[in-house]
């Protein structure tokens, strides 16, 4: 079992920054590729990073590119989402989310695809 604690969230003008962390319990951090996800009201919910069990590899949604920044602490089994220039459509409910041990790592970007999920951070973006 992996629990997911996700904090950073608040609230920020336009143009500024914010990092989001999860921290995760238990012993399989190391093994699991990490994700970030979001959800604004009425949306579904939508990728927008992903990291790969060792950090070697990273994959940003195209929203996001040139923005925001996934990385993760193996030392400190936490995962983080350093997000700079943000805007009022970057307003959401910010997720973390484990991958299975076994994940191949493809369909990264599908939330049907992470075994575990933390409870959200809100990130609300002001004009």
């Amino acid at each position: 079992q992996v629990q997911l604690v996700e904090s950073g969230g608040g609230l920020v003008q336009a143009g500024g920054s914010l990092r989001l962390s999860c921290a995760a319990s238990g012993r399989t951090f190391n093994s699991r590729a990490m994700g970030w996800f979001r959800q604004a009201p009425g949306k579904e919910r939508e990728f927008v990073a992903h990291i790969t069990r060792s950090g070697g590899s990273t994959y940003l949604a195209d929203s996001v590119k040139g923005r925001f920044i996934i990385s993760r602490d193996n030392a400190k089994s936490t995962v983080y989402l350093q997000m700079d220039s943000l805007k009022p459509e970057d307003t959401a409910v910010y997720f973390c989310a484990a991958a299975p041990l076994t994940s191949s790592g493809s369909y990264y970007y599908n939330p049907q695809n992470y075994a575990y999920w933390g409870q959200g951070t809100q990130v609300t973006v002001s004009s």
